[in-house]
Parts: structure tokens; sequence; C-alpha cells
């Protein structure tokens, strides 16, 4: 079964344009590689709207045409012109990021905190592209930035897996939820944590807590709504990110996760309406596209899920949930060759918990390759899915026991 893709809470608010007096940055023609194409003018942006939010919209109608490249040139020559519009800005190197352009995007985040520093939107974009660079203490500092009020909680736990502290780390938020009973954001990091680490029931409980307090908090609302889906509560959470959208009517974490969980109970018909309505919303995430592919599954057309797996892939290569639905597809029709090759360029574009490699080694596997097979499994076992680990330990038990040994090899 594939697995549907929960949004990052990362940008559950869009936070409003920071209203500062701030310097002009430099002329585009200081910085062309970053800001825009050289050979573009002001008149470039004739018909594009002048004010933040319309820019972004008008940014978005043409990623939804198919016009990626130049809603970036159109964004980027906005954003020259208005230097101290902090959403405009933070949403190009938003599709900075998102199209692979790691080192534009993390310029155009480190520019706007250096007027706006407390920005925690963009802490927590910083420390995703610091995280995606391997520079994790770096990233860490970035992430607990943007807290209270952002997802980074779940970036937090992955890197401190990576580090190895991640009993201190749970530690030291439990501690800190527990002298603190009525801050609403610190029972909501702690619902965070757990969920993170596969806890859901745990994690529904701080929510609440965090939702007593505060119950227009749409971190925690967005979170116990996921915690419920895990825990198939279906009814439960579509109320919850029902709730979230009354609030946040444009809120595409709640948006897409409310098409996730329709997918996941089945009703197919209302997880077309809810996540048609995310991709209006946001047609630069691909999380929708992985969810739209789940849903052509369920209707087994598995061309049609294969190529919006790779229309995911396309908008947003660091996002695991795509490579493992498409190898996913392609393993199931024996087509062992393409799932390696969309497994190998999974593994070297994000973080593993366990599962591209327990897939790489079935592909493997299926191909005979028993050796490499073992290997991947190995890797596998050292994840933090738990249900990936569960499969690794197990195939790496079978293939040891059937592992010819050294004196027997000719």
């Amino acid at each position: 079964m594939n697995h549907r893709v929960l949004a990052s809470m990362a940008a559950l608010i869009m936070a409003v344009a920071v209203v500062v007096n701030v310097p002009a940055l430099a002329r585009a023609a200081d910085h062309p590689n970053v800001y825009v194409d050289p050979n573009l003018d002001e008149n470039t942006l004739n018909g594009f709207p002048s004010d933040p939010k319309g820019a972004i919209r008008a940014t978005r109608e043409l990623i939804a045409a198919g016009d990626m490249a130049g809603a970036i040139r159109r964004l980027s020559m906005y954003v020259v012109i208005h230097p101290g519009e902090v959403e405009p800005r933070r949403f190009l190197g938003d599709l900075y990021f998102r199209t692979g352009q790691i080192d534009r995007a993390e310029f155009v985040y480190e520019e706007i905190l250096k007027f706006a520093p407390g920005d925690k939107e963009t802490h927590n974009r910083l420390g995703t592209v610091y995280a995606e660079e391997n520079r994790v203490d770096d990233a860490i500092v970035q992430f607990n930035a943007a807290l209270p009020g952002t997802d980074s909680v779940n970036d937090l736990v992955t890197l401190h897996v990576r580090k190895g502290d991640l009993d201190k780390y749970e530690i030291t938020v439990e501690k800190m939820a527990r002298d603190y009973p009525n801050d609403p954001g610190l029972q909501g990091e702690l619902g965070q944590v757990f969920y993170a680490i596969h806890q859901p029931a745990q994690a529904e409980v701080y929510y609440d807590r965090a939702l007593d307090q505060d119950p227009t908090d749409l971190t925690a609302l967005n979170g116990v709504g996921l915690a419920l889906l895990e825990l198939h509560r279906y009814d439960e959470a579509v109320r919850m990110f029902q709730q979230c959208l009354g609030i946040d009517p444009p809120s595409y974490q709640c948006q897409n996760n409310l098409g996730a969980t329709y997918l996941e109970a089945h009703n197919l018909s209302q997880a077309k309406v809810a996540l048609d309505k995310a991709f209006r919303d946001a047609p630069e995430r691909a999380e929708t596209f992985v969810n739209y592919g789940y849903m052509a599954d369920a209707q087994d057309n598995w061309q049609q899920a294969v190529a919006e797996y790779a229309k995911a892939i396309e908008l947003y290569p660091y996002l695991r949930e795509a490579y493992i639905d498409l190898a996913l597809d392609y393993e199931r029709h024996q087509l062992y060759v393409l799932a390696q090759a969309v497994l190998i360029k999974g593994i070297a574009s994000v973080y593993d918990d366990g599962r591209l490699h327990v897939l790489l080694g079935d592909a493997y596997e299926a191909q005979g390759d028993r050796s490499d097979a073992l290997s991947q499994y190995v890797l596998g076992e050292k994840g933090s899915d738990p249900t990936a680990v569960g499969i690794a330990t197990q195939q790496v038990s079978v293939l040891s026991a059937t592992r010819p040994s050294a004196a027997s090899t000719p």
C-alpha cells in the first residue's frame, strides 16, 4: 500500500509581510545569479501586481499554468523592486529551494534575517536548507529560533537522531512542558516530539493540552489532526482539519491533510475536492501531487499515479514519500531497474528514515543481487521508521542465514 503524504506544517500560517524600514538591498545587477535574469528589466513586470499578496497570487498562477521558470523570473524582479517586503522574498526562496537551487534559497533567507531577524518562518526555511546541506548544528539553531509557532520540532527530532542525542533533546522538551503546563506552545512542541517518534496517542494528549489553553492554535489543531489520522480515527481528524480551515481558510497544510484523511478513509470523491483546493491554494507544493498519485493508485490507474509521483519529484526533489510511492509502483509491476534508479536518486536527495533502503534492498533481491540487498537492509535497520526497521531486521536475518560462508565459497 502506498503512503499518503502529510504536509509539513512549516507554513501553517503564511506570515504577513513584516512592515519595517530597511535599506534597499543590492541592485539586481550586483547579484544576477540570485535574483533575476540580467536580460530582464522592470518592463518584465508589466501587468504584474504591485502588492505582496497579489505578487504571490500571480506567481502561483504562472506555476499552476506550468511556467515555473517564468514565475521565478517575474517574482525575482518584483523582489528587487520591493526590497522591504518579507513574504514575497521568502516565497522566492521557497521556489528556489523547491527547484533544487539551494544556494540561491540560502542567500535569500539569510538576507531576510538581516533585516527581519525575528521572522520565524524564515528561520524554519533556513534550517531546512542547512539540514539539506548536512550542517546539522546550524540547522538546529535555526529550527530552535523558529519556535514556538512553527513545525520545526519534527525537523529537530530528525537532526537529533543524526547527532545521536535524541534522548537528551526529549528530556529537555518534556521538562519545559512540565515546568510551564499553561504554555500552549510548549505543550504543542512536546506533542510534535511524540508524533515525530511515532507515538501519536501521546502526541494527542499534549496537543489537546495546547488547545485547552488556546483553541485557535493552528499548529496544535493540525498536529492533533495528524495524530488522529495515525490512530485511524478519521472522522475526528476531519473535524480537526476543518476547524483549522475555519480559522485560517488558506492553510495549505490543513487542506492537504484533510485530503489525505479522506484518502485513508477511502472517500475518494471528498479527497479529490479537498486536494483540488489544496492545489489551487499552493500549486508549488509537491505533497498534493503525491496524494493525487495515491488516489490514482486507489483507482487502479498506476500509470497516472507514476506520472503524479514524477511530477512531485520534479516540483520538490526532497520529498521522501514521492520516491517511496513511485518505487512501490515500479516494484509492484516488476520494473525493478526503474525502481532501483528512483531509490538511488531518492537516497542521494533526502535523509532516509529507513524506507528507501528497504525498498532498494527489495529491488536488488528481486534481481538476484543478494549481497547488495543485504547491505541495504542493514542500512534500513538504522532508520527511524519502525515498520521499515522491522522489515529490515527480518530480511537481514533471512539473507544472513542463507548467505554462503567464506569457507564454502569456491
